[in-house]
């Protein structure tokens, strides 16, 4: 990516534009209180501990990887590939031109830009899980969110990896998904950033990840991902003991405020960029490609377009109902949401289920033994 020089003065004079500044303004809590009396938190603490697993010995990174198998595996799945065949048909389309070449390059194009965001939110995540170690105020989630930090950190280091060595150059990190990490970081609240990372982001992260692991066949990606889906699952069950307990103690003014925010990022806020950089990359100018998709994607059955958003909020909405937020307030989120669609999802598997489901190091040590 191309870098320029920053000149924020409180950032190093050789800093350039890979580099952030962000404002946090929350407290720091230190506590003289090291009595382990939460006991599902001890329980899961103790879980991440024995699950940590090794980037470089655990994945075999001298798997060979062609991207344009891969392509071929992901075409199916691809919004921007669907939608972008859909085009080639219009009168006078910058797509009709295109062959089977392009379209493989397309998905290639659609699954760096992917793991792109997978990176950079899996940094986001890091950074986000080690202001919760600074700003909670109880021992056993400090140590929790600190095994956070270090799961995070892995993360970001293999699809860092995975990409630049199986795949290709990185796209930058999309401004809606860069501005929900930000606001998370900025906000002086300990419990939003819980609440937006714990619950909504790594939600996100559960349904995008469990969507690649169904149809990818690549050994390497898929043991990645299994690993990756184990600790996110876990880091949610993390949020949700947590936040359960805080707010039991919240007024109804407070926790209208956390429900506002839940409707603010669902509901009200659905943005998704469509990574301009990719029509750059093949050769086509966003002013030139944007109005024969939009035309396109309006064709197109709405089935295309629905399966992530309800795998997100299959993962999302039976999580906040077990913090309370969903009849605080009688039923102001419950309310909305049921208006948007969303509460059939109410019942469906929480995130336990999907800790079982994806508890690979576990599995695959117990299959070493």
């Amino acid at each position: 990516m191309t870098t320029t020089a920053t000149t924020d003065p409180r950032l190093p004079a050789d800093a350039d534009a890979t580099v952030k500044l962000i404002t946090d303004a929350a407290p720091r809590m230190y506590t003289w209180n090291y009595e382990r009396d939460r006991d599902r938190l001890v329980t899961l603490y103790e879980k991440a501990m024995g699950s940590q697993w090794n980037s470089v010995t655990d994945l075999d990174w001298s798997t060979d990887v062609d991207p344009e198998r891969l392509a071929h595996d992901s075409a199916q799945q691809s919004v921007i590939v669907q939608v972008a065949r859909a085009a080639a048909d219009l009168a006078g389309s910058p797509f009709a031109s295109w062959g089977e070449r392009e379209f493989t390059q397309l998905s290639i194009e659609s699954l760096e830009a992917q793991l792109s965001q997978f990176m950079h939110g899996e940094q986001g995540a890091m950074i986000v899980a080690a202001k919760i170690t600074e700003t909670v105020p109880w021992i056993d989630a400090k140590y929790y969110a600190a095994t956070q930090t270090m799961d995070e950190a892995r993360h970001t280091e293999v699809f860092a990896k995975y990409l630049h060595t199986k795949l290709g150059d990185a796209y930058p990190m999309n401004a809606p998904l860069e501005a929900q990490i930000t606001a998370l970081v900025e906000d002086s609240r300990w419990d939003i950033a819980y609440l937006g990372m714990q619950i909504v982001i790594e939600s996100l992260a559960l349904a995008a990840f469990g969507s690649l692991l169904r149809w990818t066949e690549e050994p390497l990606l898929r043991k990645l991902l299994r690993y990756v889906l184990a600790d996110e699952a876990r880091h949610v069950a993390f949020g949700v003991l947590s936040l359960s307990e805080y707010y039991e103690h919240l007024s109804a003014a407070e926790l209208r405020d956390r429900q506002e925010f839940l409707a603010e990022n669902t509901i009200r806020n659905r943005t998704r960029s469509t990574t301009p950089e990719i029509w750059e990359r093949m050769g086509l100018s966003v002013e030139t490609a944007m109005p024969y998709l939009s035309e396109a994607a309006a064709s197109l059955d709405k089935s295309v377009f629905t399966g992530f958003n309800d795998a997100f909020f299959s993962k999302l909405v039976p999580n906040v109902r077990k913090l309370g937020l969903l009849d605080a307030n009688d039923g102001h989120l419950r309310r909305l949401w049921a208006d948007a669609g969303l509460m059939k999802w109410e019942f469906a598997d929480d995130t336990a289920t999907d800790y079982e489901s994806y508890d690979a190091v576990a599995a695959d040590r117990a299959a070493e033994v």
